[in-house]
């Protein structure tokens, strides 16, 4: 199992939205590197869910229920979605400002390219957030 960061803007889909579909298309990335990393997912990864904008925080733990497929809202042909399914919201949400204050998640892709929309995340840096946000 591989373990990955998937970001949304709060007001465009939420976590509570997300919950609420059920398994749901991770559509819309634009942007090459992510595109790599969503064509490298597998079923049963699992993703922290970030609420990016003013939010800023690690909110829940979705699945990978498929693999990466054609973006029907590309018109272009040229990215990829993968099917997400939520698992379980966080007991407190961990923002970024915890995140990067963590001397073990100094080496987080997020701490460091905080803009990329999908980016990957190691078991340990994993198991470190649930624990910030009470699931560990």
């Amino acid at each position: 199992m591989a373990y990955w960061l998937v970001k949304s803007e709060p007001g465009t889909w939420s976590w509570d939205q997300h919950a609420a579909a059920g398994a749901d298309a991770w559509t819309g990335v634009r942007n090459h590197q992510a595109k790599i990393f969503l064509n490298t997912m597998t079923a049963g990864d699992r993703a922290l869910f970030y609420h990016s904008g003013e939010a800023r925080e690690v909110v829940g733990v979705t699945e990978v229920v498929k693999a990466a497929y054609s973006d029907p809202t590309d018109t272009t042909g040229k990215f990829v979605c993968v099917d997400l399914k939520a698992v379980e919201p966080l007991k407190r949400p961990v923002s970024l400002t915890e995140i990067k204050a963590e001397p073990a998640l100094s080496e987080m892709v997020l701490v460091k390219n905080s803009r990329l929309s999908v980016q990957p995340v190691t078991a340990a840096e994993f198991k470190r957030v649930l624990a910030m946000g009470g699931l560990g």
